[in-house]
């Protein structure tokens, strides 16, 4: 071999895509700042601008109007369309959301703590499995499938009507939807019919977060409860209660926000009365009215920030 060839075998080979990219690599892992810019700015870009931005756009329309006359919106900032908020029908569908998203998630608490008081203290091993199989199966078919389930078995002809009146209690579900709040034409058009939905849509996520701060409740506390001779109830109110508030807490922003805004289940279940959601879509893609969309889509913001805020306050995010 020629003095040339050993003198270029023992040069270093010359640096090519492929070194490049591996210099490139090397330097990043080094440097986790720079490692960690790398990870977070696609997605923040992608919140950043498709996300937030379009959310800001709409809100920004809110401190816009709409020439009553021509139908266009006049883009000059002023507080109109906010006080057009104030009027009694717009008042009525906020003050109906959320009322109807309150009463969802105080029923939810009720119905989903005692299911998560078993699974926390009670259910083990089999029967731990078939309960988180229980909760979560309702999760796993289409939404629309079960809203239109729910549909046929709130009907008038349907299983619920049919097994009240071969019990007998057809005349109470008939003078129950006579009632101004809670009534309607039949169960599957109704405030009642709606709450029940809602329920069932929203029940798994008020259990999980309660059964997870129910086990972290020691044992140790309650023994030591029962030997300074508190009973059940009381230890019941001055212990598990304030141990479990956190996770009550979460999962009522769950229930709570879910119901607040959503629009489907009052258009298929509920009455001609409107809700924040149906308001929005009617505002915005029927009557052209995108100011006033905006408007409205700044009510379940508002009131979901003062909802957490006391969220926060109670210690919730510890049990998310």
């Amino acid at each position: 071999m020629t003095t040339a060839a050993l003198d270029r075998r023992a040069l270093p080979p010359s640096p090519g895509r492929h070194g490049i990219a591996r210099r490139l690599s090397d330097a990043i892992l080094r440097r986790r700042g720079l490692l960690l810019a790398c990870l977070l700015i696609p997605p923040l870009l992608w919140l950043g601008i498709i996300y937030l931005g379009a959310l800001f756009t709409l809100l920004a329309h809110s401190l816009f109007s709409i020439d009553e006359f021509a139908g266009t919106i006049i883009y000059q900032p002023t507080l109109k369309t906010f006080g057009e908020l104030l009027r009694p029908a717009n008042l009525d569908i906020v003050l109906r959301t959320v009322g109807l998203a309150t009463v969802v998630t105080l029923l939810a608490a009720v119905i989903g703590f005692p299911v998560a008081w078993y699974a926390a203290r009670h259910a083990r091993g089999r029967a731990k499995a078939l309960f988180y199989l229980a909760v979560m199966m309702p999760l796993w078919s289409s939404y629309l499938v079960k809203l239109y389930a729910w549909k046929l078995l709130l009907a008038k002809e349907g299983a619920i009507g049919w097994v009240a009146a071969r019990l007998g209690l057809g005349g109470v579900i008939d003078a129950w939807l006579s009632l101004p709040l809670v009534g309607g034409p039949s169960l599957s058009v109704s405030y009642t019919g709606m709450v029940l939905v809602f329920l069932y849509l929203w029940l798994p996520f008020m259990i999980l977060p309660i059964q997870a701060a129910l086990e972290r409740v020691p044992r140790s506390m309650l023994e030591a409860s029962s030997d300074l001779g508190a009973r059940p109830g009381q230890t019941f109110r001055t212990v598990v209660l304030p141990l479990a508030m956190p996770g009550v807490v979460a999962g009522a922003i769950f229930t709570f926000s879910l119901t607040l805004g959503d629009y489907i289940v009052p258009q298929v279940i509920g009455t001609s009365a409107l809700v924040l959601g149906q308001a929005v879509y009617m505002q915005q893609g029927v009557a052209g009215n995108l100011p006033l969309a905006a408007a409205f889509a700044v009510v379940p913001i508002v009131v979901m920030v003062i909802f957490l805020t006391v969220a926060k306050r109670m210690g919730a995010f510890d049990a998310v």
